[in-house]
């Protein structure tokens, strides 16, 4: 595989290291200029760097709109013709990434909404540099704060990180579902041996649930920080539908829990 435009392949071990940041994105034209601005500011003293964009067949325009910010960061557009859902995103995304990353490199997964800000980054790149392999930005931490959520959203939110919890205890992890994460690249890959290149399984939003279970048996140290997220800076409505990710989430839960 050769590297995308803007994308150098694998670095020398005396280069500094890199923070490939992910951005799956459906239909979030209004969305992306201000997380990519928020994005070039927080980084632009913060080392060496790259945003990836996996554009899963919006029709507004999301592709545009990375194409022009690309003059002005460093950033790979990757398009899929067709929408097929946040884990396929992630899958391509994350693929990207490790094909062109150092084992020292860190993987950070953000929404595309702007709802999760990237001075989130630092705090949760820190964790890592502290002795964590994966960082989670969780809502059930000291500090965290959530704007523009229904309350049926945070009180079915709190519910699954409970039911979660109680199914699945992982020592440092309250909140499952959040996808503004950090990752170690030398765990992602060996996650990625360890179950045969199959570490996103679901192409729902349930996939970043699906992640950490597929993580949790590896020995892997997890983390958190409190998360801001600020749902009330967001245009368009959700790309969730609740219902059918709560069914689908239950249903991954019972099935990993009977070893399948």
């Amino acid at each position: 595989m050769t590297a995308p435009a803007g994308m150098d392949a694998r670095a020398p071990l005396d280069t500094p290291r890199t923070i490939f940041i992910v951005l799956p994105a459906y239909d979030e034209a209004e969305n992306l200029p201000r997380l990519l601005l928020g994005i070039r500011a927080e980084m632009a003293s913060a080392g060496g760097y790259h945003v990836i964009v996996v554009d899963d067949g919006s029709r507004d325009g999301t592709a545009r709109v990375a194409e022009e910010h690309a003059a002005a960061l460093p950033l790979t557009l990757i398009r899929r013709a067709v929408n097929q859902g946040l884990g396929a995103a992630l899958r391509d995304g994350l693929g990207a990434a490790l094909a062109h990353a150092d084992p020292r490199d860190i993987v950070v997964t953000m929404d595309a909404d702007d709802t999760q800000t990237p001075a989130l980054i630092a705090p949760m790149v820190g964790r890592i540099d502290a002795g964590c392999d994966v960082v989670i930005a969780s809502r059930y931490r000291r500090g965290a704060r959530v704007y523009g959520v229904p309350l049926h959203r945070r009180t079915l939110s709190r519910g699954a990180s409970w039911l979660i919890r109680l199914v699945f205890p992982t020592r440092g992890v309250r909140d499952f579902t959040c996808g503004c994460r950090a990752y170690r690249v030398a765990v992602l890959r060996r996650a990625l041996a360890h179950h045969g290149g199959a570490l996103i399984t679901q192409d729902g939003f349930q996939c970043m649930v699906d992640i950490l279970l597929r993580l949790r048996p590896l020995g892997v140290v997890f983390g958190e920080v409190p998360l801001v997220l600020r749902y009330d800076r967001k245009s368009g409505k959700s790309k969730m539908a609740v219902g059918r990710t709560t069914w689908n989430t239950l249903r991954l839960l019972a099935r990993r829990r009977l070893g399948y």
